[in-house]
């Protein structure tokens, strides 16, 4: 969700608008730090918290703010889900609660101007009249899509971090795929040779290309990437593949069909010279075990949830690599 287009919008049109920002989770919540939902004054809203109790509770603290006359409201506020709100994932949530009016348009529309051009972050303290002003914070390092709150100073991270994926191929499984993946951190770089191989429109995370020479579409990707091949001719495959999989270091590399093909292209891969290492990387058959079906949305769904493991994963050892590194950092500073 674009926050602060949507926020921007809401000011020209209703003069006010406000948000609800989850800060910090403790035990079982139904949304992660990061999470928003912005609520406008004739009652409709965006984004969301997670539902059910929490986000209504919300949005009626939410709608009592924006009915108030102050010009500017910021709040946190700790909530034990089970005890105060009867919510049986039992776990505790901070919320910031926030109301944006005129008088915070310029603000509002440089992070909107911003949020045009990719994630970003934000720095904010709260004055003593209730006042909170962001400022862009180009040397931040609070994780994208996440929120730090230390000694009344306000760090965020704001926009998504898609993980880039190289899907060959706009097949009946492709066309289904890149559906699939519309409302996932994706960003899909389609690629099809084939003259009028791509619908007339498609999802807004989609860039399609139709290369002269395929596997050089692959020339000069991010090494953390994701490569998907499912093109029209097995030599193409075999070719796209072989490229992946020799002069990259690309977090994954998928080829549709059966383990007869992948047997077939290991042997043509290892003929042509790749390391067994290398061969072994390939991920083929594709998708989540358990789906059966051959229908092309099936397959998306099983590719879909597959690759969503294996981008979170990443993200995970890369969360987990960095709370060591600033846990040395402030064992190392009180040593000195």
């Amino acid at each position: 969700m674009l926050v602060w287009q949507r926020l921007l919008e809401a000011i020209d049109r209703h003069g006010k608008a406000a948000m609800a920002t989850v800060v910090e989770t403790r035990g079982s919540a139904p949304r992660e730090a990061g999470a928003r939902i912005v609520v406008l004054p004739d009652a409709s809203f965006f984004g969301t918290i997670g539902g059910g109790t929490l986000e209504w509770r919300a949005i009626a603290d939410l709608q009592a703010a924006l009915a108030r006359p102050l010009p500017h409201f910021y709040e946190n506020r700790r909530i034990a889900l089970g005890p105060e709100l009867g919510q049986c994932c039992g776990g505790r949530v901070d919320l910031a609660l926030e109301v944006f009016d005129r008088s915070r348009r310029q603000e509002v529309a440089e992070l909107a101007e911003a949020e045009t051009t990719g994630p970003f972050r934000t720095r904010a303290a709260q004055q003593s009249d209730g006042k909170l002003h962001r400022s862009l914070d180009e040397g931040g390092s609070v994780a994208i899509g996440s929120v730090r709150i230390d000694h009344g100073v306000i760090e965020e991270g704001f926009g998504e971090d898609r993980r880039l994926l190289y899907l060959f191929g706009a097949g009946h499984v492709g066309r289904a795929l890149v559906l699939a993946l519309a409302p996932l951190p994706f960003r899909v770089v389609w690629i099809d040779p084939r003259p009028d191989a791509f619908p007339q429109h498609v999802p807004a995370n989609v860039r399609c290309v139709q290369p002269e020479d395929t596997p050089a579409t692959l020339d000069g990707a991010a090494p953390e990437s994701f490569v998907l091949v499912m093109s029209h001719s097995h030599a193409l495959d075999l070719a796209i593949v072989a490229k992946a999989l020799k002069g990259q270091h690309f977090s994954y590399v998928g080829l549709i069909g059966s383990e007869t093909k992948r047997a077939r292209f290991s042997s043509q891969l290892s003929g042509a010279g790749l390391a067994r290492e290398d061969i072994d990387r390939l991920v083929s058959p594709i998708g989540v075990d358990g789906i059966r079906s051959k229908l092309p949305a099936a397959i998306a769904a099983s590719v879909a949830a597959d690759l969503l493991v294996r981008d979170e994963a990443i993200r995970q050892v890369l969360a987990d690599g960095a709370e060591g590194q600033a846990g040395q950092a402030k064992r190392g500073s009180r040593g000195r």
